[in-house]
């Protein structure tokens, strides 16, 4: 496997600009047909078509890779699967495109504003502006797999909600109540820590997760300044400019200093969380709003004792909601577009949409009108009593770009050598670095 010295968000975009100066490969040139090739088939006589994508978006257990078996039993097309860890995928796809080596399909993060950086669609992608499954998807999507009003890109999960899942059991003996402000939930950290029990889970080495309370919480911002998504992405108003962004940063690291992150927090993965929380050994973790599905799914014991907050970080009361999330794309430069394109309209008919749904506990809802959700009767009503908002991430530009690295001066800060105000000053410069990139007019 390829390993990439890639630390700069800003090399790695200014590497693929350049990429454009050479064209995209002729999908029939020879020189792409050989054996190191990863869109290019082992035997002649049967079609592989390589998927790519990062662990988180296409663990082990996927119902995709049960669904891809049923695609080649109908078509006798193989779908083999690549998986990458998540704090390389991002930098890992960027160089496989710039090479020419990257795979048939692959995953991508999918947003309004960086999508062009990450994978260049109109040059790497394969347009699906002919495709008839495109009009059934939410169109709220569409912004985010699109491109200068095509299309490139298929998603399936419907509107993302983070929210901490907490252990009913561990807050009624405490005699805690869910905390709707930061002071609040200092409080109830503290009595879980005294108690012996680790009151929040936070997983650094993973990338993205600490950097979730700053931009989750972005309606919050929004609320506070006139237009400031606007603003922002015009260059009127700059990210230092919000002190309630600082104050979160100063919060979660505060969080980190009295230790309710636990003592040896930056071992922490994502395959360790279920077991501490099942067992009892871990109080709360911020986790997507159907990730108690899938506990409950290994973990049956805990059935009816998870329950959900949203995030109180700077006094934050307004539900932040993400309508994109991972999509799907084809490689433009495959010899494969045809069987691709079949592959797609397998995954988008109704009968595995429905499968989807059904065989992947922590999902909830599909960003397809045409399949009901299955969000539990209790964690519905609690939402119905929120406000809700776009997040920070999806409204902002340059924000999503940099995520793996603001998640590493988080990493930093935690570790003592950062400061949140640096952290702040990073997310700035490094907004201002990538409109210059890309020749942003609001920043000439």
């Amino acid at each position: 496997m390829m390993k990439f010295l890639y630390t700069s968000a800003i090399l790695v975009i200014a590497i693929l600009g350049l990429s454009n100066l050479v064209g995209c490969q002729n999908s029939n040139s020879s020189e792409i047909l050989d054996q190191e090739n990863s869109i290019e088939i082992a035997n002649e006589s049967e079609v592989v078509l390589h998927f790519g994508s990062s662990e988180s978006a296409m663990p082990e257990n996927s119902i995709v890779r049960d669904l891809a078996l049923s695609f080649e039993e109908e078509t006798g097309i193989h779908i083999e699967f690549e998986t990458i860890p998540d704090a390389q995928w991002r930098d890992y796809l960027k160089a496989e495109l710039i090479s020419g080596t990257a795979p048939d399909v692959f995953a991508s993060d999918a947003d309004p504003f960086s999508l062009y950086e990450k994978i260049r669609p109109n040059i790497n992608c394969i347009d699906l502006s002919d495709e008839a499954f495109i009009s059934r998807m939410d169109q709220s999507v569409l912004p985010s797999i699109s491109y200068e009003g095509h299309p490139y890109g298929i998603s399936f999960v419907g509107t993302k909600i983070w929210v901490y899942s907490y252990n009913k059991e561990i807050f009624e003996r405490l005699d805690l109540e869910i905390p709707t402000n930061y002071e609040e939930l200092k409080t109830v950290c503290q009595a879980i820590k005294d108690d012996g029990i680790v009151p929040m889970w936070q997983m650094p080495q993973i990338g993205w997760h600490q950097v979730l309370p700053l931009f989750e919480v972005g309606p919050m911002y929004n609320a506070a300044y006139e237009d400031l998504y606007d603003k922002l992405n015009t260059n009127q108003m700059d990210v230092e400019e919000i002190p309630e962004l600082l104050t979160v940063i100063q919060q979660i690291n505060e969080f980190s200093e009295l230790g309710f992150y636990g003592d040896d927090f930056f071992g922490n993965t994502d395959d360790m969380e279920a077991a501490a929380f099942a067992e009892g050994r871990l109080a709360m973790t911020l986790e997507e709003i159907g990730w108690s599905n899938e506990l409950i799914e290994e973990y049956p014991e805990m059935s009816g004792k998870i329950g959900i907050f949203i995030m109180p970080w700077g006094g934050n009361q307004i539900l932040g909601v993400n309508p994109t999330s991972d999509a799907y794309f084809g490689n433009a430069n495959s010899v494969y577009e045809e069987e691709i394109l079949e592959f797609f309209r397998f995954l988008t008919r109704n009968d595995n949409l429905q499968k989807r749904l059904d065989g992947e506990p922590k999902l909830l809802k599909l960003c397809w009108p045409e399949i009901d959700d299955k969000y539990p009767e209790e964690y519905a009503k609690y939402l119905e009593g929120f406000s809700t908002g776009n997040v920070f991430q999806v409204s902002v530009s340059y924000i999503d770009s940099q995520w793996m690295d603001i998640g590493k001066d988080i990493e930093e800060m935690y570790a003592g050598n950062l400061t949140p105000e640096e952290v702040l000053a990073g997310i700035s410069r490094r907004r201002t670095e990538l409109a210059k990139v890309f020749g942003d007019p609001y920043w000439e």
